[in-house]
């Protein structure tokens, strides 16, 4: 951005400080402007005709721009795409474990590739392949959908799904778990010492001496 003396046009169309229109004013006009204000004139439009100026604090500006770049970069995350492999003949305990791996990437904000290997005769065999990834894909579709169908590649079979979550709330949503699992610990872990602080105290206190019964037969004389 140009700013005061380094704006070399005749004139320009102003903007005051609140957005308010002054209108086409001479570049000397809206320095002089500027200067009275204690403010900066600033090209925001140079491809207009006249360039459009507005009046502000240039250093605040910059100082808040560089802040919202910074929480931008911050709050960026990157979409990663994970990939997971299966057999088209793959037994129920290997297919739920390769299935619990999917749910945790997609629960995790992440794209996930699935890749079916074919070996030998299943090559002839593809609709072996198609089942398996649509049974999965039904098996996951509260989680994630599916970004690209399956197709054949080879001696490969590869389709992607995709989160319905964005990364970023995934994220927002596992620190939340973790923060809400840390803060009930720590309440049972308070509740657990206090019941043995009391427990303790209970086995240490010293017993309530019972009072003495009076005998029904001896003599109140002698027995006193």
């Amino acid at each position: 951005m140009r700013v005061n003396d380094r704006i070399r046009v005749p004139e320009v169309r102003l903007v005051g400080p609140g957005g308010e229109q002054v209108g086409i004013v001479r570049i000397e006009d809206a320095l002089r402007l500027a200067a009275e204000s204690e403010l900066d004139l600033v090209e925001v439009a140079p491809q207009a005709r006249p360039p459009v100026c507005r009046l502000m604090d240039y250093g605040k500006f910059k100082y808040e721009a560089a802040q919202k770049a910074r929480e931008s970069r911050r709050n960026q995350t990157n979409t990663i795409i994970k990939e997971m492999k299966l057999r088209p003949k793959i037994d129920q305990h290997d297919y739920d474990t390769k299935k619990g791996h999917v749910v945790r990437f997609l629960k995790a904000g992440d794209k996930v590739k699935i890749t079916i290997m074919f070996r030998g005769r299943e090559q002839h065999r593809p609709e072996l392949g198609y089942r398996l990834l649509q049974k999965l894909a039904a098996d996951v579709e509260d989680l994630g959908f599916i970004e690209s169908n399956a197709r054949q590649d080879g001696r490969n079979m590869t389709m992607v799904l995709s989160p319905h979550k964005k990364k970023s709330e995934a994220l927002a949503e596992v620190k939340a778990e973790k923060a809400k699992a840390t803060a009930e610990k720590a309440a049972q872990r308070e509740a657990d010492e206090a019941a043995d602080k009391a427990h303790r105290e209970a086995a240490t206190a010293t017993p309530k001496k019972k009072p003495r019964r009076r005998s029904e037969n001896l003599d109140p004389d002698m027995e006193a």
